[in-house]
């Protein structure tokens, strides 16, 4: 009960409400300007390798400034350059990802004719029109006012440890991918727009109340979260 006063009396903060507005518009257009349901989704899905490519984008600025990180496995250690973490989480997650789309794709039934369930993720370029292009903008500046731009301006790419930045993107993409895999499957019953809000609830609540970056310090070693506080949360933010 506890817990819950302490989430109910938190001050939004301005990158609150870039959460809160960026995933209400689509749920907005979908409800009282036509937008197709499909379509919200799609972008959900996109958001997937906006995420990663931010992720690279951070990981490559970790890796010019370090050049070497420490590599956690199994209770081991070793220094490693920063191109075999970029390596690994292109592989990692682009995997993860793909898996994710085909899914999608196949469950809402949105791939081309004759094409098959991985050409969403392999084209997904291909599927973007005008509304998408405009929704897909809107995610981008707000992971760019909230999460890029300050990642840049409190210097994190020198301070933050790669493999906390490599799996930071993790957390909110279970989520996201579960829901969006669940919610294509709420279109055949004609339901999209139900489920497209009480998702974006859904992930409003989890990105604003929910300290993954505490979760994934408290789950590596300690070092590994000396760049962080002394809670080991890492001093960066995805």
């Amino acid at each position: 009960m506890t817990s819950v006063n302490k989430l109910l009396r938190k001050q939004l903060t301005r990158d609150d409400w870039i959460i809160i507005i960026s995933n209400l518009v689509p749920v907005a257009g979908a409800w009282f300007f036509g937008w197709s349901v499909v379509e919200v989704f799609i972008v959900y899905a996109l958001e997937t390798i906006i995420v990663g490519l931010f992720t690279i984008i951070k990981l490559l600025a970790a890796t010019v400034a370090k050049r070497t990180d420490t590599w956690y496995n199994q209770g081991s250690q070793q220094q490693v350059s920063g191109l075999f973490f970029i390596f690994f989480f292109i592989m990692h997650f682009g995997i993860f990802t793909a898996v994710q789309m085909s899914i999608f794709s196949g469950v809402a039934n949105i791939s081309l004719p004759g094409k098959g369930a991985m050409h969403f993720f392999f084209h997904w370029w291909e599927y973007i029109n005008e509304d998408i292009a405009y929704m897909l903008g809107g995610f981008i500046i707000s992971y760019l006012a909230r999460d890029l731009i300050p990642f840049f301006a409190r210097k994190d790419h020198k301070t933050t440890p790669m493999m906390i930045l490599m799996f930071q993107p993790y957390g909110r993409i279970l989520v996201q991918q579960f829901t969006v895999i669940l919610g294509s499957m709420f279109l055949s019953f004609n339901l999209g727009k139900v489920f497209i809000l009480v998702f974006a609830l859904a992930k409003i609540f989890v990105e604003i109340f929910l300290n993954f970056d505490r979760l994934l310090g408290n789950t590596l070693p300690a070092r590994a979260g000396t760049d962080g506080d002394e809670s080991g949360t890492p001093s960066g933010k995805q």
